[in-house]
C-alpha cells in the first residue's frame, strides 16, 4: 500500500513541478519549438517521468536534478533575450531555401531539409506551383515562410477570373534530386522520352535538374543544380 501512495504523491509532484516550469519557461515552449525549446521539453520530460515512476532513484534527487535543470533552461532563455549571438547559437538561425524563385540546393541538405517537406509546407500555404515563389525561409522554429513573386500577391482566383474548372490536374512531380520519378511519370500519361524532349529543347539533361514538377495549369517548372545565384543567402 505505501508502495502506491509513493507512486501516487511522485506523479502529482512530477505534474505540478513539470506544469510550474512551463508556465514559467513561458508559451514559447509548446508551440515553435527552437533546438533550445526542444531540447529542454525531453529532458524535463524524462526528469519528470523518472520522479512519477522510478523507484529506484530517490525522489529528492530527481526534485534536485529537474530544479537544476529548469534553473539552466531559464538562464539559458534569459540570456538569449539580452544577447543576440548567444540566442543564435542556442535557438538557430532561419535558413533561405529558395531564392530569387530559384531552389537553394546545397542549403537544403546542410539542414537536412527534402524536397518532399518542402513542397509539404508550401502546399499547407496554399502554394501547389513553385514558380510562384520568391523566397523561401525555413525559421528556426522549423515553419516555412514564404514570399510570393509581386504578379502572385494579393490576387484572388476572381481577380483572375480562374474558376475550378480552370485547375486542371494535381501538380505531378518529374525529377527530384536527379532522379526521373518514373512512377508519376507513368500513372499520369507521360514517358521518359517526353520528358528528355522537353529537356533537349532547353539543352538540359536529366543529370542538370534537381527538381522538375507540372503544376495545376499543366505548365512546366525546373530547377537546376547550377541556379547561378552569385553569394546566395545561408
Amino acid at each position: 500500500m505505501q508502495t502506491y501512495v509513493e507512486v501516487i504523491f511522485r506523479t502529482i509532484a512530477a505534474f505540478v513541478l513539470l506544469m510550474i516550469a512551463s508556465r514559467i519557461l513561458g508559451k514559447q515552449t509548446i508551440s515553435n519549438m527552437t533546438f533550445h525549446d526542444f531540447v529542454s521539453g525531453i529532458t524535463l520530460g524524462s526528469i519528470a517521468a523518472n520522479l512519477a515512476f522510478n523507484e529506484k532513484l530517490h525522489y529528492w534527487h530527481i526534485v534536485v536534478s529537474l530544479l537544476i535543470f529548469f534553473g539552466i533552461s531559464f538562464l539559458v532563455s534569459k540570456i538569449a533575450l539580452e544577447n543576440r549571438a548567444w540566442n543564435r547559437l542556442v535557438s538557430g538561425t532561419p535558413t533561405v531555401v529558395i531564392e530569387n524563385g530559384k531552389i537553394l540546393d546545397d542549403n537544403l541538405r546542410k539542414i537536412r531539409y527534402t524536397l518532399d517537406s518542402l513542397a509539404q509546407s508550401l502546399r499547407e500555404k496554399d502554394i501547389f506551383n513553385m514558380e510562384e515563389v520568391e523566397y523561401a525561409c525555413l525559421e528556426d522554429h522549423g515553419k516555412l515562410s514564404v514570399k510570393k513573386k509581386s504578379e502572385y500577391e494579393w490576387v484572388t482566383r476572381k481577380d483572375l477570373k480562374l474558376h475550378a474548372a480552370a485547375v486542371q490536374s494535381f501538380p505531378v512531380e518529374l525529377i527530384m534530386d536527379g532522379v526521373i520519378m518514373e512512377d508519376n511519370l507513368a500513372h499520369n500519361g507521360l514517358t521518359v522520352q517526353w520528358l528528355e524532349q522537353v529537356l533537349q529543347e532547353r539543352n538540359k539533361s536529366v543529370s542538370d535538374v534537381f527538381y522538375a514538377v507540372r503544376g495545376t495549369q499543366n505548365q512546366l517548372y525546373f530547377d537546376y543544380y547550377q541556379d547561378h545565384i552569385d553569394n546566395a543567402i545561408d
